[in-house]
């Protein structure tokens, strides 16, 4: 098997991931629900697992990072929480996933908000003045998909927020955390989310989010927090507020296995690793004549180590088999929950086949993937089985 769908989960897990997860499932006890030494060590595993993401992106108050299951519910979360009122004006890429989507989606056909989006260039990326030029005295938040799980492009999100000035930012940094040195988030970000089976090396079943001060919240759900018990009111601080009900205790020590994994070896290193990856592919896929590539081409370093890409006679359904079937290459095809970004590359509602590559792929296995396409790129269809 050769796996290139990491931006869909990550694979394979570092040892000491598992480990952790092994060492967390033999404990007994629930983080925050005892006072007794496998009920404090669970708390110390959530401990650790907010110390490590409050490094990776540069957070000062650790307090202010609240765990989720997903990413899909810290953007609920978020969107839900900080206060936007009847017809304010949200500002959003045109590429931006369905777990970000049908949230503004949603909040607008309840009139609870008015929604815009930013179209990118035909080379997928997106820029700053388009963001500034769509500004409205409503404005009360930009929603932003740091990089794109379809064309691979890169947000300019530095550069975006100056020019919104002082309307919030929230960064879905699901393709982007792990992936990249992202230190300085902490610095000027307002919310940040993330996932952490993706780019961070843990499990599924992990994610959250950072409020900078200032930055209003609201819980999504409400429950027990093993603070404030003697009140039926959910805990109005975080990040009980937002963390109702028993953590994934073990799930959060494997994250915090892959983050401490992925700091110590270095996050300017991964981004080296896989830009290599993805600019040998993109090279060799250049040259097949009856291939489009969505977003940028090669030699753009704009973009994560995904690439999506069409082959003239092949819907993307029977040439993501093909790539398992005959070469054991497992990729994504479709639309990839992100309709809005299929739209905007003009390749809905057939898609495209998406190639992912990961901490652990290789060059080898790069040019193996490229040399596959080139093959079936000189047939029409794929080969029917006997």
């Amino acid at each position: 098997m050769l796996y290139l769908d990491n931006a869909a989960t990550s694979f394979p897990k570092p040892q000491e991931v598992i480990d952790a997860i092994t060492i967390a499932l033999n404990a007994p006890a629930s983080p925050g629900r005892s006072g007794h030494k496998p009920a404090l060590e669970a708390s110390r595993v959530v401990y650790r697992a907010r110390k490590a993401i409050a490094k990776l992106f540069g957070i000062g108050n650790l307090e202010r990072v609240a765990f989720t299951p997903n990413i899909t519910w810290a953007i609920n979360i978020a969107l839900g929480g900080i206060g936007l009122k009847a017809y304010d004006h949200v500002l959003s890429s045109a590429l931006e996933h369905n777990s970000t989507a049908r949230p503004l989606a949603l909040l607008a056909e309840k009139n609870i908000i008015t929604w815009e989006t930013v179209a990118p260039g035909p080379d997928g990326l997106l820029r700053a003045e388009d963001f500034a030029s769509k500004l409205k005295p409503n404005t009360r938040l930009v929603v932003l998909c740091h990089g794109s799980n379809v064309t691979g492009a890169l947000a300019p999100a530095k550069a975006i927020k100056e020019a919104i000035g002082e309307v919030p930012i929230l960064l879905d940094l699901a393709q982007t955390a792990g992936a990249m040195p992202l230190e300085d988030l902490g610095s000027w970000a307002d919310i940040i989310t993330f996932t952490g089976h993706k780019g961070l090396l843990g499990p599924t079943g992990t994610g959250g989010l950072y409020l900078k001060e200032g930055i209003g919240f609201q819980p999504l759900a409400v429950g027990g927090t093993g603070s404030r018990s003697e009140s039926l009111s959910q805990p109005d601080f975080l990040p009980d507020a937002l963390e109702a009900g028993t953590l994934n205790t073990h799930g959060l020590a494997g994250l915090a296995a892959g983050v401490n994994y992925l700091l110590e070896k270095g996050l300017d290193k991964v981004r080296e690793h896989e830009l290599n990856l993805v600019s040998v592919f993109l090279e060799d896929i250049s040259k097949i004549s009856k291939l489009s590539i969505l977003g940028p081409g090669p030699g753009i370093l704009q973009r994560v180590s995904t690439v999506s890409l069409n082959i003239e006679g092949w819907s993307s359904s029977d040439l993501a088999g093909a790539l398992e079937a005959e070469y054991g290459i497992m990729t994504r095809s479709g639309l990839h929950c992100s309709p809005l970004a299929h739209k905007a590359m003009g390749t809905f509602p057939g898609g495209a086949v998406r190639f992912s590559f990961g901490l652990f792929n290789t060059l080898e296995e790069a040019r193996l993937a490229a040399k596959a396409l080139e093959e079936l790129s000189k047939r029409k269809t794929a080969r029917k089985k006997s």
